[in-house]
């Protein structure tokens, strides 16, 4: 795609830009679309070039453990109102109409959820370009790790980012200066899609033996609640006993604590 096409238009990487929180960023990709300056030369920048040259790879690895299509690859789709928006797709899910997005990242600090929120204004972009409902986020990590995650059109989202975008696109068209858009998006709502072994983590096998160790115990203590509730008599404020407590609230709710034994002084003898 020649450099003085890009200047014409917000796409999906520029929209994550302008929903960021990065104002030199921000200044950069303004004077860009204005041609005051050239766009920043990538092709010295490992991950990105990482990004492009899995990108392939990606594809196909995601349609070979989903049995999904992927088609449309690199098309560039214009929205049919706002002509000044539009998506360059990795591609489309033929099957269900999803904007498919390949991604490389590195696996030092990966979550799903950070992922998805990186990325969210990208997807959402595009997803209304293409008035597609759905988004499939499809990510290799620099640590051999293949993850899915599949991400719903979101209007709230999408309102934010198209006053975003129109307000920038007439900053550029008017030569004023654009300030951060400042709203914090909703956090993505990740479907859940995935079976995933923890055997390998420890922090799992510390709290896994510890719920198992304290299951029963969990469970005689709110038996002994239950049981204790029923022993307090409707007309009493408080109750205790055996170091226990019960109080009732003026809704009615009881509830329990440990009574602290004051120590005892020894007597004094005279």
């Amino acid at each position: 795609m020649a450099q003085s096409d890009r200047r014409s238009f917000i796409g999906g990487s520029d929209a994550r830009i302008i929903m960021g929180d990065d104002e030199t960023s921000l200044l950069r990709l303004w004077r860009e679309k204005r041609g005051e300056v050239q766009p920043e030369d990538l092709s010295a920048n490992l991950i990105v070039q990482l990004g492009t040259v899995t990108e392939h790879l990606n594809r196909h690895w995601y349609e070979r453990n989903s049995g999904q299509i992927v088609t449309e690859v690199q098309r560039r789709v214009f929205h049919p109102v706002k002509r000044w928006m539009v998506a360059t797709l990795d591609g489309m899910v033929e099957a269900t109409g999803a904007v498919f997005e390949a991604k490389f990242m590195l696996p030092w600090s990966f979550s799903e959820a950070a992922a998805a929120e990186k990325h969210m204004a990208q997807l959402q972009h595009n997803m209304w370009v293409t008035a597609s409902r759905s988004a499939v986020l499809s990510i290799i990590t620099g640590g051999g790790k293949w993850v899915e995650i599949t991400l719903p059109a979101d209007p709230l989202y999408q309102h934010l980012l198209l006053t975003a975008e129109k307000r920038f696109w007439r900053c550029v068209e008017t030569g004023e200066v654009p300030h951060l858009f400042g709203v914090e998006p909703p956090r993505p709502k990740i479907e859940a899609v995935r079976t995933v072994d923890m055997s390998g983590s420890n922090a799992w096998a510390e709290f896994a033996g510890l719920f198992q160790a304290t299951r029963q115990a969990a469970l005689d203590h709110e038996r002994s609640k239950t049981e204790l509730k029923a022993l307090v008599p409707e007309d009493a404020k408080e109750a205790s006993g055996h170091g226990i407590r019960a109080k009732r609230s003026k809704s009615g709710a009881v509830s329990f604590d440990i009574l602290t034994e004051e120590p005892r002084h020894a007597a004094i003898q005279r």
